[in-house]
């Protein structure tokens, strides 16, 4: 009764990030499993949507970790009308380095997600270390995913 409902396995931690396919977002870079996989410092994956309300919240601190701290993220558009996602990205900024577009979801289900926004941290190997569920509010950012950022990066 006491554990925490935002704290799910998932079978995936500590394993190579899957092989997934997904449409391009019109005029943004598209996202590869291979590209994933060949950059050699820790990254991010972000499973996000323009109608939902804790994709919003956290997307300012997506921008903090992309400006500031100069981590790559990687976007997975879920479910979404992509005029709606562009027009989320043009208006708030796009912190990701290349998006694909889920629109079935069965990627997504394939990664292992619940619910989003949920966000993948992956060492410079490219295997998941860390699964966030839930948007990343600024406590998270300071408390838990830039210490797992900074361990793996003197990992590498």
């Amino acid at each position: 009764m006491n554990e925490d409902p935002s704290n799910l396995p998932s079978v995936l931690v500590d394993e190579e990030f899957p092989v997934l396919e997904f449409a391009q977002l019109e005029k943004y870079n598209l996202l590869s499993t291979s590209d994933i996989l060949s950059y050699d410092r820790p990254s991010l994956v972000n499973v996000w949507a323009s109608w939902c309300a804790p994709c919003k919240v956290e997307h300012a601190n997506l921008m903090v970790l992309k400006m500031d701290y100069e981590i790559r993220i990687y976007g997975i558009n879920y479910k979404d009308d992509i005029q709606e996602a562009n027009k989320m990205l043009v208006k708030k900024g796009n912190p990701f380095y290349s998006i694909g577009v889920d629109s079935t979801g069965r990627e997504s289900i394939n990664l292992g997600v619940y619910g989003i926004p949920e966000t993948f941290i992956l060492d410079s190997e490219g295997q998941i270390r860390y699964r966030h569920v839930g948007p990343i509010l600024e406590f998270d950012l300071r408390e838990t995913i830039l210490p797992i950022l900074t361990k793996l990066e003197k990992e590498r």
